[in-house]
């Protein structure tokens, strides 16, 4: 099957999440919410909550390097972005099944991959891992508009934001609602391409 590019307005459905498959692109536009370790070990392992309404959005994994400013139209949080770059999700894998089933995301933005337990979360539930290539965090930059709001504000820089964004992407389907894992296609191959080298090698594996 040939792969299709999506440019999702922020929020989607599930019919729309599962309308993504591995090695799709995608662009969203309109909001995008920021979090990190300590903003979910604060709202899943000590009953913290948030006012924002994260039912059919993505999250990024990120603790972003922000500007304090004075609130503005053009700054209303208060925080002017300077560099958002995105963090490895491994760590954070316990967390997409509660933010799925609490909060109603849909798409984990990240790099790295996540693990089975999340396949899975995406599979019963309607959501999709969108992975970044580490290193362009330059790039993420220029594709956030404006901060419009903070949450948990205590935890900075790990506090959840709200960001107004601009075709942020293309982002890369690594996972998807259909068991389909760029990940596992690679860690195959690679096992098949190791026991080849080994056997020619005369090697057992």
């Amino acid at each position: 099957m040939a792969s299709k590019h999506h440019v999702l307005d922020m929020p989607v459905s599930e019919a729309q999440a599962r309308e993504l498959r591995v090695n799709d692109t995608v662009t969203l536009r309109q909001t995008l919410f920021g979090i990190r370790d300590a903003t979910q070990i604060h709202m899943f392992d000590r009953g913290r909550t948030t006012a924002f309404d994260l039912r059919g959005h993505a999250v990024i994994h990120t603790a972003p390097n922000v500007r304090k400013v004075p609130v503005s139209t053009e700054h209303p949080a208060g925080y002017a972005p300077v560099c958002i770059g995105t963090t490895t999700s491994d760590r954070m894998e316990r967390f997409t099944r509660p933010l799925m089933t609490q909060y109603g995301v849909r798409f984990i933005v990240g790099k790295g991959g996540l693990r089975e337990d999340s396949q899975r979360a995406f599979a019963e539930l309607g959501g999709a891992y969108l992975a970044i290539v580490g290193g362009t965090a330059a790039l993420e930059t220029t594709w956030i508009e404006q901060i419009e709001a903070v949450d948990l504000d205590d935890l900075h820089p790990e506090s959840l934001w709200r960001f107004k964004i601009r075709d942020f992407g293309p982002l890369l389907v690594a996972m998807d609602s259909h068991g389909g894992s760029l990940y596992r296609e690679v860690q195959a191959a690679s096992a098949a391409k190791r026991a080849q080298v080994l056997a020619s090698l005369g090697v057992k594996a």
